[in-house]
């Protein structure tokens, strides 16, 4: 290549066709990318120069050192002008809405609750086989990306987009959706191509499981930040791969998701009926843990209906087949459901019925939730700040203004680096009855602080 176009902050657009370069960049091996355009008279300052990285960061990578964080690869791929689809990044706008499907701003003509209709419709037929609850939606978020495919995906590709799945989870549950959500997208969109590629029966197999789960940490992470038509979307996407995976407690799994959405949305009714229809996929899993997940989000949805008795009866039930379940051989993506979580969905449901003015069922959720926020570790900031809210707002409730003052004040502190949108609504039930209680100084000041930290 011409030396100047480098000194330049240039690089020949052929110095990425090679079959050496092309190789390295599928695989985000940046030291091989690194030592190829040694090869074609890049210098290391040069290198730093594009990408913005010291010259000792160049130098650790061209010994070896991985790059593995998404922003790193992502101004690695624009300093030195790669075409991002090469490295799974990106795509072209048109690819883009057939991935995600089109802005929410776009979709947002329907009314909501008729878009809740069409996805429980969608999921009926794919649970049941029928569209018992009316006509089904013809599109979500459209096919798959119809971009050149590997000829040929045995496992070893599928248990690469396993591995990003687990690594982009634990980053969502740490830091929220805001975090992450762009690079789960990317997974995405590289991983979708495989779809188009020859393997086994069972490659096949485990790569529908596989994009089933990304999408549906695709939608989880889009519901995070507050993007609900992309949310349905993608689990939309994720229920017809999980069908053709045959694998029911990932079903089932989809279901609770979207039917949490339903229950951010206020619309327990609606999310009610999504946890029915992921309770038979459950069971038809023959998993107790996914039952569990299920009996206890069906309570929480009774909870905010107002219906007590039913909520209770439901929460024995989570217990009764969680003590059952198989914990060391569970699924990954119903494994995060343990005891801690446990303890959290009981107090979640007393916590709802205690604001149905039943406050006596302050004193079932506060040791609860206490117990919940014990034992959450920093990799589950966003459950902990969940649950020191709801364990807030019940010191509230039962009059203990100063210690619910000061339980809000740790809630806001676990915040502080979450990007999620679902905090601020969290919160909001507390926030509530400390300004009920605004006489109070303490409460005074806890709403203060929430109006500043959410401005």
């Amino acid at each position: 290549m011409d030396a100047n176009d480098a000194k330049q902050g240039r690089i020949n657009p052929e110095a990425w066709e090679t079959p050496e370069m092309r190789e390295a960049l599928k695989r985000r091996n940046i030291s091989e990318v690194y030592r190829q355009l040694r090869k074609h008279g890049v210098s290391q300052r040069q290198i730093a120069a594009m990408t913005g990285q010291s010259q000792s960061e160049v130098s650790e990578i061209l010994k070896g050192r991985q790059v593995m964080a998404y922003e790193v690869l992502s101004r690695i791929a624009g300093g030195l002008k790669i075409p991002r689809g090469y490295m799974g990044l990106a795509y072209d706008p048109e690819t883009e809405v057939q991935v995600v499907g089109g802005a929410d701003e776009q979709q947002s003509e329907e009314d909501e609750s008729v878009k809740r209709r069409k996805f429980l419709a969608h999921a009926a037929q794919v649970t049941m086989g029928a569209a018992v609850f009316g006509p089904t939606s013809d599109a979500w978020a459209a096919s798959p990306a119809r971009t050149p495919a590997p000829g040929r995906i045995g496992m070893t590709d599928v248990r690469q987009v396993e591995a990003a799945t687990r690594a982009l989870r634990a980053l969502d549950y740490q830091y929220g959706g805001g975090f992450c959500r762009d690079a789960v997208v990317a997974q995405l969109s590289w991983g979708q191509q495989m779809l188009q590629a020859s393997g086994t029966d069972l490659v096949k197999t485990r790569l529908f499981v596989a994009l089933a789960d990304l999408h549906s940490l695709a939608g989880w992470t889009s519901f995070d930040i507050g993007l609900i038509d992309s949310a349905r979307g993608h689990f939309a996407n994720a229920l017809d791969l999980a069908k053709q995976g045959e694998n029911h407690p990932l079903v089932a799994n989809i279901l609770y998701r979207m039917g949490r959405v339903y229950l951010h949305q206020d619309a327990p009714n609606d999310a009610l009926k999504l946890f029915q229809l992921g309770q038979i996929a459950a069971q038809e899993s023959g998993s107790e843990l996914a039952v569990a997940v299920l009996c206890a989000n069906e309570a929480w949805a009774y909870a905010m209906m107002g219906n007590g008795d039913q909520a209770i009866k439901l929460l024995g039930r989570t217990r009764d087949e969680f003590a059952r379940a198989d914990l060391a051989n569970a699924e990954s993506w119903v494994r995060f459901f343990n005891e801690t979580d446990v303890y959290a969905m009981i107090g979640t449901v007393h916590t709802a019925l205690a604001q149905h003015a039943d406050l006596t069922h302050t004193k079932f959720a506060i040791p609860a939730l206490t117990r919940a926020i014990d034992s959450y570790g920093d990799d589950m900031a966003r459950s902990k700040t969940f649950s020191l809210s709801m364990l807030a707002t019940n010191h509230m409730i039962d009059g203990d203004i100063d210690h619910g003052a000061k339980t809000g004040g740790k809630a806001l502190d676990c915040a502080e680096g979450l990007k999620s949108a679902r905090v601020e609504e969290r919160m909001r039930p507390l926030k509530e009855e400390a300004a009920r209680r605004s006489n109070n100084s303490d409460a005074r000041e806890l709403v203060e602080r929430m109006n500043s930290f959410f401005a």
